[in-house]
This record gives structure tokens, C-alpha cells and sequence, in this order.
């Protein structure tokens, strides 16, 4: 075949077919034409393949069924402040609400663990000796747990937060696939919170650590509740697939876990900031719990309006038709 009279014979198709995939919007006749030109050009990219192989215009015919494919099956083009206004509105909060079951009981099973460890520390102040010495627990409890909040600019300790948390939730939620991986921050995270409890309780310090802890803590550990119960979802769907496929309900978790590291970024940014601008302020300890217990209730409303009316249009959280992968009855 003669490549280059093969592009002079064709490129006023291929000019067409792109014009028309750029356009926002096709009449009648006009989405007929293009569905024609798609699958001529899909015809000649497979001769080029087969009898010319040629990468550059293999490559381009390429980018352009793929333009071409897009205005095909969904029509106008999203653009991109429109996806991000249905990610919020849709995607994250659908697929939070899906799967309440899993991050309900990971909070439900963390907040036992660490209550009760911290019961038992308050209890047997001797039992957290064998973790930490005894200066180690004098400076905890006197100097570091308080002084954490405030050593720091706000605006910087607000990003360095913010980076952190969003670090642990983004494990916890793509570790699942590991089970393992998530089931171990979850239970590092549980210790921490427990063994920090237990030493301020235990030293008469109550006050000053719920007082501390709440403002930013209720929404940040809501957020790392989330992460963990969807990531561990994520590794159950290679488990017990269902009717489905291994490889495709993990994908299908997966997506779903990409969507939701997405959103929580956002929360976690809420909560990066009421770390640094109200847990450490002088408003009273009412107040600053307050504030932290409102920052919660908004976000459960946010996840069971959005998310209850997103599943009854039919959404689920994972991305659209056209941009799934194609798959065959079998």
C-alpha cells in the first residue's frame, strides 16, 4: 500500500471526522456522518496496522477515533467544571452512602478498640511504663500534646496537616487491595489514639485532651473511617467478587476508591483547618467542640442528601458508561 497516496485519498475524511467530534453540538444528519466517518477511519487505522505499519499515522488516527468515539457515544462533551460539580454532588457522596456498612464498622470497631484501651491505660497507669518512660510520659502529657497545636504557624501547620492526613487516607483506601495494608494503618492509628488517651486520662488530663482532640478530631477521624472501610471494601471485592469477575469488581472498587481519595481530600482540608485555626484558639472548650461537632453533622447531611438522591437517580459512584471499560456478555 502507498502510504502517502493512502493520506491524500483520505485526509479530507479524517479533517471531517475531527471537525465534527469538536463540535459541542451535531443535528441529525450531522451525528449520522460522523458515526460513518468513526467506523471508516476505525477501517483505515486497521489497514494501516496490518499492511503499512506506521506509528506517527497510527498515532493519529488513534487520537482521532478515540475524539471521535467520545462524541459518538456521550454526545457533547462534558467540560471539566461540570464533572467536578457531579464528583461533588454525585460520585463522592454516592459512593460514601453506598458503603456506609463498611466505614459504620470500621469507626464502630476502631473507637471500641482505642475506648478501651484507654480505659484499661487510665486504669493501670503502671501497663504504660512498659511503652514509653517515665519522662517520656511527663513531657507527653505536660508539654508535647498541648504544645502540638500551637509550635506552628496556622497556615503552615494547616498544609503540613492537611498533606499528612490526606497521605494516610490515600493508603488507607489503595492498600485495601491488600487487606492487610489497611487493616495495619487502621490498627496503627487505633493504638496511637489509644495510648495517647490513656496516658492524659491517666494523669487526671481528661479535660485537656478531649478538649483538644475533638474540635478537628470528630471530622478527621470520620474522613480516616472512610477511607479504611472503602479500602478494605476495595480488597473484598478480589475476596468475594460476587457474579462478577475478579478483575472487573476490583476494578470497579477501585474506581470507587479513586473517586472517594478525591473527596476526601476535601474533608480532610476542613479538618486540616479546624486543627489549625480552632483547636489551638482561645475560644472556650464548648465552643471549639462545637464547632467541631456542627463541621460532622454537616458532613453527614452532605453524605446522606447528595448521596440518597444520587442513588435514587440510578448512581453509583463509579464513573460513566462511556468511560468504563467495554466488556461482552459471557
Amino acid at each position: 500500500m502507498d502510504l502517502d497516496s493512502f493520506i491524500a485519498s483520505h485526509s479530507a475524511e479524517w479533517a471531517r471526522l475531527d471537525a465534527l467530534a469538536r463540535r459541542r453540538r451535531l443535528d441529525g444528519p450531522e451525528a449520522d456522518e460522523l458515526v460513518v466517518l468513526y467506523k471508516r477511519v476505525a477501517t483505515h487505522l486497521a489497514l494501516v496496522q496490518s499492511r503499512t505499519p506506521d506509528p506517527g499515522l497510527a498515532a493519529r488516527l488513534s487520537g482521532l477515533l478515540s475524539r471521535g468515539r467520545a462524541a459518538t457515544v456521550g454526545g457533547s462533551r462534558t467540560t471539566g467544571w461540570a464533572a467536578l460539580a457531579r464528583g461533588v454532588t454525585v460520585d463522592f457522596p454516592v459512593a460514601v452512602y453506598r458503603t456506609w456498612r463498611w466505614s459504620l464498622g470500621t469507626a464502630a470497631l476502631s473507637i471500641g478498640i482505642a475506648a478501651a484501651m484507654m480505659l484499661w491505660l487510665r486504669a493501670h497507669p503502671d501497663r504504660i511504663n512498659r511503652l514509653l518512660s517515665s519522662d517520656e510520659i511527663r513531657q507527653l502529657v505536660d508539654h508535647d500534646f498541648k504544645d502540638y497545636y500551637s509550635a506552628h504557624p496556622a497556615r503552615s501547620f494547616a498544609a503540613q496537616v492537611w498533606t499528612n492526613n490526606a497521605l494516610v487516607a490515600a493508603m488507607a483506601l489503595f492498600l485495601g487491595v491488600t487487606l492487610v495494608g489497611t487493616l495495619y494503618l487502621l490498627w496503627s492509628n487505633t493504638v496511637n489514639l489509644g495510648v495517647v488517651g490513656g496516658a492524659m486520662l491517666g494523669a487526671g488530663k481528661a479535660d485537656v485532651f478531649f478538649g483538644l482532640i475533638l474540635p478537628h478530631g470528630i471530622l478527621e477521624l470520620s474522613a480516616v473511617f472512610v477511607a479504611g472501610g472503602i479500602g478494605l471494601r476495595t480488597g473484598w471485592a478480589w475476596v468475594s467478587p460476587g457474579a462478577l469477575p475478579r478483575s472487573r469488581a476490583l476494578a470497579e472498587a477501585g474506581r470507587t476508591a479513586a473517586v472517594v481519595a478525591l473527596g476526601l481530600a476535601g474533608v480532610l482540608l476542613v479538618s486540616g483547618a479546624l486543627e489549625a485555626f480552632v483547636t489551638p484558639s482561645g475560644l472556650p472548650t464548648a465552643a471549639r467542640i462545637a464547632i467541631g461537632v456542627l463541621a460532622e453533622l454537616a458532613f453527614l447531611a452532605y453524605v446522606i442528601v447528595f448521596g440518597r438522591r444520587g442513588v435514587r437517580a440510578g448512581a453509583t459512584g463509579d464513573l460513566s458508561a462511556k468511560e468504563r471499560e467495554d466488556v461482552l456478555p459471557v
